[in-house]
């Protein structure tokens, strides 16, 4: 398309120049000014450069130029030329309008670039501010009502180096030499690759169409379900038209190109059958149809623990992906080499890692926490991981024995550093340590320990997808939702483990027939109960910052049940 706009400038300038007898140089010399003119972004918007805080606050706050209008539908159009690696198309975005204003935000990352946003036919003003657009709508729109806007966008996206951690589009090829991409930016954002309103606190309530033209020897697969394909013989190319009906956090829109074969299977569920589809490369279908059996298992054992699919609608697909993984909504990637553990390893290193695929659990138990229940904040990313890496070890429970499980995410604490806290900064765009996977597991863990009713803590888990189905949550919600239907007031225990980068510490001593007690190492008020073992017989306390004491038999052995995430100390040795 390029090429062609450079020989019909070239054409212009060449016939102007001969009806007004200009020299060659001269034309040469139009010619560079016509192509400059042509690709100079700065020069399509008004643009002002800001610093990296005044970004960041752009992108991680609800400014008034987001919170005017509600999102509701994403039609995502793209072409996608392995060839010189560039994307290039529209996004259809409707909205609904809640309050009076005309000037809405959006976010797309250099080097892609927002050519053109028109509403009904019309060119509309935008403003560049950093990576955010500010778009001013056409006349006044009514408060209630729906409307549309379609953005054009282009360029060569950046390129994932270590996907997926930091984001971007992967540009590979399979063992047979056939391209093979894949988006992931859970963290960068989906403005990494396409224009939207990048932030978590608002998905699209009708879903999104995603089609993708590629070329005719691939296939694309998108989340949500494949309603049709377009064939354009001239072009030899192909576009895959993916729906999804319910709501979607952005990042979790993906795209997934390569030579694809297709088999699938039903799964009987809670909410009825489940469509469940697997896509991967050709050659790798014998292994794929072995290994992704675990897909099958994980969904039985988080419907269990969970409650149903979230996604019946949009069913269940895994996707092979030239990267690790990610918990792509309804379009799950795989790159785990169908191998059981973490790339063959166990994470834990006490061996029950090795009973299941790391990568289909931990990424499908994403269903539940971060693509069902979304934060709001990319601060509060541990509702999405800590839940998720808890669910590693509901899987054991399930499948195998209390026994395994327990034993597996206690195994997880040699990867935590405590180094900052799990909770990030608000309003900024930055998430928290990455222990929020290992140590907010572990605090999960913990708080079902204190709760010490299964039933109860299972009755939690299904809740909390119940009552934030399909939503945003905030810590706050969540925290008072568990101190709620446990009937125990947690608050000190969330501090602790989110808040603070210490693991509390239980000191005791015995001497003359007592044993004195207290917590250390700990917040203001930390108070949480713990179970401890006396000569082989539970007892329960209730330390705080104070020396407490209990009658002991002299030389009595004293264990903390190793399931409550603490540091033991007997202060005297004995």
């Amino acid at each position: 398309m390029f090429i062609a706009n450079i020989k019909s400038i070239f054409y212009t300038s060449y016939l102007a120049a001969s009806l007004m007898n200009m020299s060659f140089l001269s034309t040469l010399l139009l010619l560079a000014g016509l192509l400059l003119s042509h690709n100079t972004h700065a020069e399509l918007f008004p643009k002002h450069t800001i610093d990296d805080h005044q970004q960041n606050v752009f992108r991680g706050t609800i400014t008034p130029q987001r919170a005017w209008w509600d999102l509701t539908h994403y039609h995502l159009d793209i072409t996608v030329d392995p060839s010189t690696k560039t994307i290039a198309g529209t996004n259809t975005m409707k909205y609904k309008v809640l309050s009076e204003k005309k000037r809405l935000q959006i976010e797309l990352q250099a080097p892609m670039q927002l050519t053109k946003a028109t509403q009904n036919g019309q060119a509309l003003a935008v403003e560049q501010m950093g990576y955010s657009y500010f778009i001013t709508t056409t006349a006044e729109q009514k408060i209630g009502q729906e409307y549309q806007l379609v953005m054009h966008f282009s360029g060569i996206p950046h390129e994932a180096i270590r996907a997926p951690w930091d984001g971007g589009i992967t540009w590979s090829t399979d063992e047979k030499g056939n391209d093979f991409i894949a988006s992931s930016c859970q963290g960068l954002g989906a403005s990494i690759w396409w224009p939207n309103k990048d932030h978590a606190y608002d998905e699209p309530d009708n879903g999104a169409i995603i089609s993708v033209e590629v070329p005719e020897h691939l296939m694309d697969v998108s989340n949500g379900r494949l309603v049709k394909v377009d064939h354009n013989k001239k072009a030899k190319t192909k576009t895959y038209h993916w729906q999804v009906v319910n709501p979607i956090n952005n990042y979790g829109i993906n795209i997934n190109i390569g030579d694809y074969v297709h088999f699938g299977e039903q799964y009987q569920g809670e909410s009825g059958q489940l469509d469940m589809d697997y896509y991967v490369l050709r050659h790798n279908i014998e292994k794929a149809k072995i290994q992704f059996k675990d897909a099958k298992r994980t969904i039985e054992a988080f419907e269990y623990w969970f409650g149903p699919y979230p996604f019946y609608q949009d069913s269940f697909k895994l996707v092979e992906a030239p990267y690790l993984g990610m918990e792509h909504q309804s379009s799950v990637t795989y790159g785990n080499g169908y191998q059981n553990g973490y790339l063959g390893r166990d994470r834990s290193q006490t061996g029950p890692g090795m009973l299941f695929d790391f990568i289909i659990v931990h990424e499908t138990g994403h269903e539940w926490f971060a693509n069902n229940i979304t934060h709001n904040d990319i601060a509060d990313m541990w509702i999405h991981e800590s839940f998720t890496n808890y669910s590693e070890s509901l899987f054991l429970e399930y499948h195998y024995d209390k026994a395994k499980a327990f034993e597996y995410i206690r195994g997880t604490r040699l990867n935590v550093q405590n180094k900052k806290p799990i909770i990030g900064q608000y309003g900024v765009h930055q998430e928290g340590s990455r222990d929020m996977y290992d140590k907010g597991g572990n605090m999960l863990h913990t708080i079902r320990q204190v709760i010490n009713n299964d039933e109860t803590w299972r009755t939690i888990l299904r809740g909390l997808n119940k009552k934030f189905y399909h939503g945003i949550a905030e810590t706050s919600q969540i925290e008072n939702y568990i101190s709620e239907k446990s009937g125990k007031n947690l608050t000190k225990v969330f501090d602790q483990y989110l808040r603070d980068i210490r693991i509390p510490t239980f000191e005791y001593f015995t001497k003359n027939g007592q044993m004195q007690y207290r917590w250390s190492n700990i917040v203001d008020g930390f108070d949480m109960p713990i179970k401890i073992m006396i000569n082989d017989k539970e007892h329960w306390l209730s330390p705080n910052a104070k020396w407490q004491k209990m009658p002991i038999t002299d030389n009595s052995s004293v264990t903390v049940d190793a399931n409550f995430y603490v540091n033991t100390l007997n202060i005297l040795g004995n």
